[in-house]
């Protein structure tokens, strides 16, 4: 990952105001626009997929504070501005909601140029860019993401997709947003709970491709769970480089673009395990990176100073590191067996070889078993 692009250093968006970062996907690129007061800043809006209709899915937290800024804007540039405003909580992460974002879409006689806007955290982003992608076979989408973890991970790259009782995001597509608009002032209504899950997302960018960015992180972690708008506008604009770099070299994750999961294999059984909803996705991603971290140590790959730096950081970003013991360990075995990265039944994890450097590899079932049982509790 050496091949990352080079930052312009934590004063290049604050003086800019408005950063765009590309992703280059051939004829489906896009930009992401990070920065303040993008909701509305008419600039945000222009160059629109042309529609008659549009259609703005949220939830019941987000809806009431940002759902009318975001609908007035859209009525500069459709006829028929609809919302669909959906439960909060990744439980809700199933058909029921693409029943009721499709009803709403038929229901309006919506063509397949209607375009729908993700309006939310990452469950809705989620949500409704797989709603976009199976709608007519594909209608425009855009992300308008108010977390942490929506802006700087799951609003990038055109992963979509719903959960299932056996595993998280097992039905889904990969479906890109022609458009990502990341109002930074959106973070300052987010609970200090979902910051702390957002800074999960941001931390393992750290590990995997980023040294220095790793030392800022360690460096800086006060001021961003202080929400500093320096802080965290340069979190936000350094974690979308490298997502968008990633992306670029690898949309469908045959390869390269795997190395974003590091932690969620074990994240994503803790998450299933417990049950959706029990402990947020930045929470058991937190968790999984220890978890990591511990694994990439045992084989050989890191020495252990770098467990106790990466329990550390966790630790200071208000982030568990022990999983639930109630979980048990063949459960979280089976689980992680589903993992979409498994091969054959064989589980294969994202560790780290070096600091900014991850490397995809299955491990024995026995030294799986003595990292969770170290970290559970």
């Amino acid at each position: 990952m050496n091949a990352t692009p080079s930052s312009p250093g934590a004063a290049g968006l604050a003086a800019a105001g408005h950063l765009r970062v590309p992703i280059a996907l051939d004829d489906r690129s896009y930009d992401i626009h990070i920065g303040r007061s993008l909701l509305t800043n008419a600039s945000s809006w222009e160059g629109l997929p042309k529609a008659r209709c549009a259609v703005i899915v949220s939830n019941e937290t987000v809806a009431p504070l940002y759902l009318e800024t975001v609908a007035a804007r859209l009525r500069d540039h459709y006829a028929q501005v609809l919302s669909v405003v959906l439960p909060d909580g990744e439980q809700y992460k199933g058909w029921d909601a693409i029943e009721r974002i499709a009803s709403t879409l038929l229901e309006a006689a919506a063509d397949r140029k209607t375009v729908l806007f993700a309006l939310g955290g990452g469950v809705i982003g989620d949500m409704t860019g797989f709603a976009a992608a199976i709608y007519m076979r594909g209608v425009p989408f855009v992300q308008i993401p108010t977390t942490l973890l929506a802006q700087v991970d799951s609003s990038v790259g055109g992963k979509t997709a719903i959960n299932h009782a056996l595993g998280k995001n097992m039905l889904g597509a990969f479906y890109q947003p022609q458009r990502v608009i990341a109002d930074l002032d959106t973070l300052r209504t987010l609970p200090d709970r979902e910051l702390s899950a957002g800074l999960a997302e941001v931390i393992k960018y750290g590990p995997i491709a980023d040294a220095n960015f790793l030392a800022w992180l360690e460096a800086n972690m006060d001021a961003l769970r202080a929400r500093d708008p320096s802080a965290l506008a340069y979190a936000v604009q350094r974690s979308c480089e490298i997502k968008a770099w990633v992306v670029g070299q690898d949309e469908r994750e045959s390869g390269l673009r795997a190395i974003l999961n590091f932690g969620h294999t074990f994240g994503h059984a803790i998450e299933t395990g417990l049950g959706y909803g029990e402990w947020l996705h930045g929470e058991a991603v937190g968790c999984g990176m220890v978890m990591a971290s511990d694994l990439s140590v045992r084989l050989g790959l890191m020495p252990p100073e770098f467990l106790a730096r990466m329990t550390a950081l966790i630790g200071r970003a208000g982030l568990p590191a022990k999983a639930p013991a109630s979980i048990g360990v063949e459960r979280f075995l089976n689980l992680m067996r589903v993992d979409k990265k498994a091969e054959d039944g064989e589980i294969r994890f994202v560790l780290i070889e070096r600091l900014g450097q991850a490397v995809m590899r299955s491990a024995p079932d026995a030294l799986v078993t003595d990292v969770i049982r170290q970290h559970s509790a």
